[in-house]
């Protein structure tokens, strides 16, 4: 695993980086990943909007701030991920507002579809499911915990959606926002935290 680990760290980008990146795929009427459609471009022309938005207004409980400002010791979190992805989108600020609070979090960027050897050893259901963050100790020897690709709570929603639809469409889109738009990223902080308080 560990040598995967380093291949994936060779291939990832800080936050910011992966914000212009995505800043790059709009201007171009692209997506990241390997498959390329207008939908795909849309959602991350959308998801950049929600990212730009979630900067600035997400909150991050005072339990939460403070079991990540009591890790002691350097960690790796490596998250898959790519810019249509909706669910990145809501999940990955926070994850950067968590990282932020502590200098010994090291946030990475993995795009999933560039480092499917990674991928492959965090299915969920059997499916490249993102965004999955994957936490590391610094010498890459020891997995922490994990965590995605979305709360448990929205996982059920989406089934619930996914059933009442038939499959995926606009209505199961439109279902996910106003979930998470709900919960105002309270339910993956409490699963955070629960993850924290373990380690």
């Amino acid at each position: 695993m560990k040598t995967i680990y380093q291949n994936a760290l060779q291939n990832s980008m800080l936050y910011n980086d992966y914000l212009k990146l995505m800043d790059e795929k709009i201007a171009q009427h692209l997506s990241t990943g390997h498959e390329q459609n207008d939908m795909l471009s849309d959602f991350t022309k959308l998801n950049r909007a929600r990212m730009k938005r979630l900067d600035k207004t997400q909150e991050i409980t005072p339990e939460l701030q403070n079991a990540t400002q009591a890790i002691t010791q350097k960690q790796i979190w490596m998250v898959l991920t790519e810019s249509w992805c909706g669910d990145a989108a809501q999940n990955v600020p926070v994850l950067k507002k968590l990282a932020d609070l502590n200098p010994l979090i090291d946030l990475r960027l993995i795009l999933r579809d560039d480092n499917d050897a990674l991928m492959q050893q965090y299915l969920t259901n059997g499916g490249k499911s993102i965004p999955k963050l994957i936490a590391v100790s610094d010498d890459l020897e020891t997995e922490l915990f994990t965590w995605g690709p979305r709360p448990a709570t929205a996982q059920i929603e989406v089934k619930r959606l996914l059933e009442e639809q038939g499959g995926f469409n606009e209505k199961v889109k439109e279902g996910i926002q106003v979930w998470y738009n709900n919960d105002k990223g309270l339910s993956m902080q409490t699963e955070m935290l629960a993850l924290l308080q373990n380690l």
